[in-house]
C-alpha cells in the first residue's frame, strides 16, 4: 500500500532502496551509469542513528556506500595503499578483505572471489556496495519501509555448546554445512567443540569464487606490458594488458599468457630478447595485477596498434574499441 501524501520522489527512492535490499543484482530501475544521491536515506546500526559526513549514492541499480565510515561502524581497522588505489581491511572479527578501486576481484582471508559490482573511488574515498561490504563485516542490512531508514545489525559469532552445534548452527542460520565450515576456515573433520565461536554471515560472494594466478604469469604479463606500454598512462597499460587475457578467453587465440605472448608476430619482444630484459615498473605491475583481478577497460578487444606505425587494410578493418594514448585496442 502507498502511503498517502508521500511525495513521489521520496517513494521513488524507498522503493528503489527497498528493492535493492531484497536482491543480490542490480536494480533495473535505475538507469546504468546514472549516479544518484537518496538525499533522505538515513542509516542506523544496532538501533542508533549513524551520521554520514559523506553522502551515499546509487549507481547502475547499487547502493554505494564510504568504505572507511563503515568499515569504522563495525570495529574494522584499514590500511590504503595509494599507489596501487587498494585498502586492506582487518576487521572485528580476524577477517581480512582487499579490495581494489574498479577491481571486481576481492580478497577475503586465503580465497579471491568476484563481487557483482566494483568498488568506486571517487573524490578521495573508496565506495563499495553496502549490501555486500555489510556481508563481509559480519552484519545484517535490511529496509524499514515504515522509517525510510536502512538498518545494519551486527551478526555475533554463535557458540557451539553441547546441545548447540554444528548442525543446529547450520539450520538456524539458513547455511549448508559445508558454507559453515568454509566460512570458518574448518574443514570436514571439524567437531563440536564446546566454547568454539563460529562466523554465521556467509557472504554471496563465495557463489562465484576466481581461480588464483601465478606469480608467473603475472611477472610475464607484466614484463610485456612494459615493453609494450610503458611509456603509456596507466589505463593505456590496464588496455594493452587486457588484449592479451582477451585473447586468453577467445577461442581464436591460445588459452595461456605464454602461449598469446609467444604466438604469432604482434609481440616481437617475446622473440627478439626484449621480453627477457624487460623490468616492470610499480604502475605495470599495478595494471597486471587488476586486469588479472577483472578490471577490464578494453572488453573484448583482442588487438592493439599504434595508428601511426600500424597500417594498412587488416588495422583498418578493425572494430576499434577503445583509443588510449598511442594505441587503438580493436576487434
Amino acid at each position: 500500500m502507498i502511503r498517502e501524501g508521500m511525495p513521489f520522489k521520496r517513494l521513488f527512492t524507498v522503493m528503489v532502496l527497498a528493492f535493492f535490499l531484497l536482491c543480490n543484482g542490480p536494480i533495473s530501475i535505475v538507469s546504468a551509469g546514472e549516479a544518484g544521491a537518496p538525499s533522505d536515506l538515513k542509516i542506523k546500526l544496532n538501533g542508533e542513528l549513524v551520521k554520514m559526513t559523506d553522502p551515499a549514492f546509487i549507481r547502475d541499480g547499487r547502493l554505494y556506500v564510504p568504505m572507511a565510515r563503515i568499515a569504522g561502524l563495525f570495529g574494522a581497522n584499514f590500511s590504503w595503499d595509494g599507489v596501487n588505489e587498494e585498502v586492506t581491511i582487518y576487521t572485528a572479527l580476524g577477517d581480512t578483505i582487499v579490495l581494489g578501486n574498479g577491481v571486481p576481484v576481492v580478497y577475503f582471508n586465503e580465497g579471491r572471489y568476484r563481487m557483482d559490482a566494483a568498488p568506486i573511488l571517487t573524490d578521495g574515498r573508496l565506495y563499495v556496495p553496502l549490501r555486500q561490504l555489510s556481508e563481509l563485516l559480519h552484519a545484517n542490512v535490511q529496509m524499514n519501509t515504515e522509517t525510510d531508514v536502512i538498518e545494519l545489525t551486527t551478526v555475533q559469532p554463535a557458540v557451539i555448546t553441547k546441545e548447540y552445534g554444528l548442525d543446529d548452527i547450520s539450520k538456524e542460520f539458513g547455511s549448508s554445512m559445508p558454507e559453515l565450515l568454509k566460512r570458518n576456515g574448518l574443514d570436514g573433520k571439524a567437531t563440536d567443540k564446546p566454547g568454539t565461536q563460529l562466523k554465521v554471515v556467509i557472504p554471496s560472494i563465495f557463489n562465484h569464487p576466481v581461480k588464483p594466478f601465478t606469480e608467473s604469469d603475472l611477472m610475464l604479463l607484466a614484463k610485456i606490458t612494459m615493453v609494450e606500454a610503458g611509456y603509456e598512462s596507466y589505463e593505456g597499460q590496464l588496455a594493452l594488458a587486457n588484449v592479451i587475457l582477451n585473447r586468453v578467453k577467445d577461442t581464436n587465440f591460445p588459452d595461456t599468457i605464454r602461449d598469446v605472448i609467444y604466438s604469432g608476430k604482434q609481440f616481437p619482444p617475446a622473440h627478439n630478447g626484449l621480453l627477457d630484459k624487460s623490468k616492470p615498473n610499480a604502475s605495470v605491475l599495478r595494471a597486471a595485477k587488476d586486469a588479472l583481478n577483472g578490471k577490464n577497460n578494453v572488453e573484448n578487444a583482442v588487438y592493439f596498434f599504434n595508428p601511426n606505425i600500424s597500417k594498412g587494410s587488416f588495422w583498418s578493418s578493425l572494430d576499434v574499441i577503445a583509443t588510449i594514448g598511442h594505441h587503438r585496442f580493436a576487434r
